[in-house]
């Protein structure tokens, strides 16, 4: 998708969750919310959802598409990445990332994203897939960035 019409649909989605996440401040139920709108807007997404860091573990949390790994193998793959770097990955080819976790063999590339909670620390992984090459840019980086802080927002 062109980069001008990616931003521009990650600014009506936005909008459109802002209006969705003020019914609760439960983070799981954003998440969901998050998970489902994105999955089904955006064209690339092969694979949408959210991995909960928990007692040092990533246990898969709400998401859309194929069945997911359960847990993720500690410091190992692109999620793990995100956690350690405290920042997004973005991944053009998956199989040239080190260690990558094959969920589902279809998944070409890939950007994962820290979830910050209200204390400013990270309590899950944002985690999309595509089945095409080097879907994702700084433009998904950014606009993913702005949506994933709904979840703790106080409206």
């Amino acid at each position: 998708m062109e980069e001008s019409k990616k931003e521009g649909r990650y600014a009506r989605i936005h909008k459109q969750l802002e209006s969705l996440l003020v019914k609760t401040e439960d983070p799981l139920a954003r998440m969901a919310s998050i998970c489902a709108v994105l999955h089904h807007k955006m064209d690339h997404f092969f694979w949408t959802g959210f991995y909960l860091s928990k007692s040092g573990k990533l246990v898969v949390g709400p998401y859309q598409g194929p069945v997911a790994c359960q847990e993720l193998e500690k410091d190992k793959g692109v999620c793990w990445a995100a956690l350690n770097e405290g920042a997004p990955v973005v991944v053009p080819d998956v199989h040239a990332f080190p260690g990558h976790v094959s969920c589902d063999s279809r998944s070409k590339s890939e950007i994962t994203l820290p979830v910050y909670n209200s204390n400013g620390e990270i309590v899950a992984i944002f985690d999309v897939d595509s089945d095409h090459l080097d879907s994702f840019s700084e433009v998904d980086s950014l606009a993913l960035t702005e949506i994933l802080e709904l979840i703790y927002k106080k409206f």
